[in-house]
């Protein structure tokens, strides 16, 4: 019996893909190659679909019965705030369309266990130390309203077929598990002050008058590695037992700042990683750390990965790469 991975040609997904492989598992990757690569799936079969495409349903029942699927790990979204900003209806299109795609057609074939790749963006700006899965949703914009969304329809889908599911709330996602499955989209912080040094410019900081210790923006970094092991251990929760709707932090509880991060950036590099402060950007909350109790306690999983082990392993799968500094 197989798992699924929507999205498992990606970043975050290929490092699940990778880690299911190397336990034996059979795996279909289920991607649209819009940012992923064939390349970083290994021995798992890729079916390339567009899950919020025409046909889409009975495309994604048929490969299911082909290959018995017992479990989907839906992780295939679309992710880029300022995208989503700009063409909401898109991605409300993207992001739950293709959620809605994958619950029909799980309940048409009847697989049961369902882990959902959702965001820390479902929070918008709380204000509180900790984040808790208790903490109120209140997103700040389109991407964050669908993630939020994808949690009610797997909550219903739960109350209403007995689906066993599960919704990992992702905070800032970083590193590479392996040299060859480093971050290639240049949209999170690390990878922009990789790509700013690869091409001769300063990071930017975007607003240094924040209150926090050092004016910089706080965040919760989670080395992908850890990320990934957090959808083994929630399938494995999964499979034990009958299970209601469940949602979960994966975070390490604590915080970083830019400044911290270009910090550690320059001691891996060497370079010299001196900042233009630029002007804040709409909709940053000052700090957004998880609190990773409850995953801790229900999952038995914990973040292996400080800030340290982050940033060294991104610059290792940077200089991997064929951008090289």
């Amino acid at each position: 019996m197989s798992v699924i991975v929507t999205g498992g040609a990606g970043y975050i997904g290929a490092h699940v893909v990778r880690l299911l492989l190397e336990r034996g598992e059979d795996v279909v990757v289920v991607d649209d190659l819009s940012t992923g690569r064939d390349d970083r799936i290994g021995e798992a079969t890729l079916v390339e679909l567009d899950l919020a495409g025409a046909g889409a349903q009975d495309a994604l029942e048929r490969v299911m019965k082909e290959r018995e699927a017992r479990a989907v790990i839906h992780i295939a979204a679309r992710k880029q705030v300022g995208e989503s900003v700009a063409r909401p209806a898109w991605y409300y299109q993207q992001n739950v369309g293709g959620m809605a795609t994958v619950l029909a057609a799980m309940e048409g074939v009847g697989v049961d266990r369902f882990i959902f790749s959702s965001s820390a963006a479902v929070y918008g700006m709380p204000d509180v130390e900790l984040v808790t899965e208790d903490t109120t949703p209140q997103p700040i914009n389109p991407y964050g309203e669908t993630k939020l969304v994808g949690e009610w329809m797997a909550a219903d889908a739960a109350r209403a077929s007995g689906l066993r599911s599960a919704s990992l709330r992702y905070f800032n996602v970083a590193g590479a598990g392996w040299p060859d499955l480093g971050d290639p989209a240049v949209l999170n912080l690390v990878p922009m002050v990789l790509d700013r040094l690869a091409t001769g410019r300063r990071p930017a900081i975007f607003g240094d008058d924040y209150p926090t210790p050092d004016g910089t923006c706080v965040r919760d970094y989670i080395h992908v590695l850890d990320l990934a092991h957090a959808h083994l251990a929630a399938l494995d929760y999964l499979e034990q037992d009958r299970r209601e709707h469940a949602v979960f932090n994966v975070g390490t509880g604590t915080g970083a700042s830019v400044r911290e991060v270009l910090d550690e950036i320059g001691r891996a590099s060497g370079l010299d990683v001196t900042p233009d402060v630029e002007a804040r950007r709409p909709g940053d909350p000052p700090r957004l750390v998880a609190s990773s109790e409850r995953i801790e306690q229900v999952l038995g999983w914990k973040a292996e990965h400080g800030l340290n082990d982050i940033i060294a392993s991104a610059w290792e799968a940077w200089q991997a790469g064929p951008r090289r500094i």
